[in-house]
């Protein structure tokens, strides 16, 4: 990684969107390839379209394998083969078809150690919902191509900001089903060596929501004896707080994640405090994926009017967490024998508790 630079996996997203022209425009500077090697998954049929429909003067250099990526060019991998129709502005199977082709292409070629991160542009998931038997999310088909999928958290990040759900998108009583004890730890400790490891915070404070306004059984059976065990094996998570007061008065601010019950409960809030801007990390697998955090733009498509900066901020957050985890990683290769037992610290515990009713966070 320090020899040559880092390969960027980019996957083109629904066809049919502004996938192509955020692509044209992020690489338009040339800044970033002095950061990175992109290789952009998906058709260079398909991106000549774009690139005439726009009237843009956009350069890549055409492969048909990673193996022949070039630095300091926007590399365009063959990931589709076949004819592929652009209907700009229109969601439809073949394009959902073509982004998802790319995207088993990417995975494929990760499996052969051929690129470093994986950055994916949005697929129609607002489509899917309707579907009687909807299509996997491209987080869950990532996930679903390591060996252990379960293992796998997706973190909503924004500067400061970042939350996530023990629960997956789910109607709410199939997640209330699904909460145990055992799943709730599992995700805090994901979530916890995800702050260390991929965001590099020594000693992350995640913070972590009730399920009820106010308690009731899940609070007591399930949420209490998991903060109690994760404290026992020296993960700092705090709470269970109403969401509500939680977000309010703002003790959101305390803490270095926020791990919600039910997905709802995680991206209501998060949306309002973070608007659109939005890049999401898929974490607790080897490979680093991250993605913008909105749609494929239909309304905007070929119209020239993309934003390309959520892209740019999954790519350098990509990046982030790769270099993150080397420098994590890399003392534990050979670490000192530990000469003493650490005393825990037991101060945080008292200072996160929840507070009585009118009360704020100390």
């Amino acid at each position: 990684m320090e020899e040559n630079k880092i390969r960027v996996a980019i996957t083109h997203g629904d066809t049919n969107g502004t996938g192509y022209e955020r692509i044209f425009k992020t690489f338009a500077d040339p800044a970033i390839l002095e950061l990175c090697t992109p290789i952009i998954y998906g058709s260079p049929k398909i991106a000549s379209y774009h690139r005439k429909s726009l009237g843009m003067q956009a350069n890549f250099t055409i492969i048909s394998k990673a193996d022949d990526v070039q630095d300091g060019k926007v590399n365009m991998l063959t990931a589709i083969d076949e004819e592929v129709k652009v209907d700009l502005g229109s969601p439809t199977k073949v394009s959902d078809k073509a982004a998802r082709t790319a995207l088993q292409r990417a995975l494929a070629d990760q499996k052969e150690g051929l690129f470093d991160v994986l950055v994916t542009l949005p697929l129609n998931e607002e489509g899917q919902a309707s579907e009687a038997a909807p299509l996997p999310t491209q987080q869950e088909l990532v996930a679903q191509s390591s060996e252990q999928p379960s293992q796998a958290l997706l973190v909503h990040v924004r500067e400061g900001l970042r939350m996530a759900s023990v629960t997956g998108f789910m109607p709410l009583g199939d997640a209330l089903r699904q909460l145990r004890k055992d799943l709730v730890v599992e995700k805090a400790t994901t979530f916890f060596n995800s702050l260390r490891r991929d965001f590099r915070l020594p000693t992350p404070r995640i913070a972590l929501l009730q399920v009820n306004p106010t308690e009731g059984d899940e609070e007591t059976e399930i949420l209490k004896p998991a903060i109690e065990e994760l404290h026992n094996n020296g993960i700092g998570v705090y709470g269970p707080y109403p969401a509500q007061e939680y977000f309010s008065r703002g003790y959101y601010n305390q803490f270095d994640g926020t791990l919600t019950m039910h997905y709802d409960q995680a991206m209501v809030p998060f949306r309002l405090l973070a608007g659109d801007s939005e890049v999401m990390l898929t974490t607790g697998l080897p490979l680093v994926h991250t993605a913008p955090g909105d749609t494929p733009g239909f309304e905007m498509a070929g119209k020239g009017e993309a934003d390309e900066s959520l892209l740019r901020d999954a790519i350098y957050l990509a990046i982030d967490t790769l270099r993150n985890r080397a420098a994590y990683d890399e003392p534990l290769t050979d670490p000192l024998k530990k000469l003493y037992h650490e005393k825990r610290d037991e101060s945080e515990k008292v200072r996160f508790a929840i507070p009585k009713k009118r009360d704020e966070v100390q």
